[in-house]
């Protein structure tokens, strides 16, 4: 029988307390998938030397684990990205693990969160049960990460699937693309909205969550 390896990749967090999310989805990975042991990885090299420096944990990239299932002689790989959007994390992903492809017998590499029209459906579908219901000057406000990268128009996309669904007084923002806060806080202005909630639109509730 081959040997069988899953890993799960994301951004990763220096915040302990937020990597539960992640142990959670790693969690149901194992469970989906028994036949094959699971990984992890981070492809933000800056957050896994702060845990390595901080905790003295090693996490390794995806490059490094990579390397490290093929030479422990595993001949079926899958890798899961746990990135909410196919952005630069992702590319880099994918750009790691492509130099190894023919190390494996099989080596596939699972799409992000939001890939296509019908993520972004499903996504907002299991959202809305979960938030209260709304008074006529109150909103809810999605922050995702954002990036400069092109996939940043995921977010757009992600508002006009809450519309489409009627929920006309949710919005996505970001914290580091477009939308900005100040473009959602005009927004409220004009519709004279007096109290909002806000939600991480992220994987992880860490140091954006906490301090942005």
């Amino acid at each position: 029988m081959s040997k069988k390896a899953l890993m799960a990749v994301s951004f990763g967090t220096s915040i302990p307390e937020a990597r539960c999310a992640i142990e959670t989805l790693e969690n149901r990975l194992r469970e989906a998938f028994p036949e094959y042991d699971v990984y992890r990885a981070f492809t933000s090299s800056m957050i896994a030397r702060k845990i390595e420096r901080e905790e003295g944990e090693h996490i390794p990239s995806p490059a490094e684990l990579i390397e490290r299932l093929a030479a422990e002689g595993y001949e079926e790989v899958v890798c899961q990205s746990l990135h909410v959007i196919f952005g630069q994390e992702f590319d880099k992903l994918c750009a790691q693990l492509r130099p190894f492809k023919a190390k494996f017998r099989s080596l596939k590499i699972g799409r992000p969160l939001l890939w296509e029209s019908g993520d972004y459906l499903r996504l907002t579908t299991a959202l809305l049960p979960t938030m209260p219901r709304l008074a006529p000057d109150e909103s809810y406000i999605f922050m995702g990460h954002g990036t400069a990268h092109p996939a940043n128009a995921a977010y757009a996309l992600a508002e006009n699937c809450f519309r489409y669904h009627g929920a006309e007084r949710v919005y996505v923002g970001t914290v580091e693309g477009f939308p900005h806060l100040d473009y959602i806080l005009a927004r409220l202005h004009r519709h004279e909205v007096t109290q909002v909630h806000i939600a991480p639109l992220m994987i992880v509730a860490g140091d954006h969550a906490l301090n942005d």
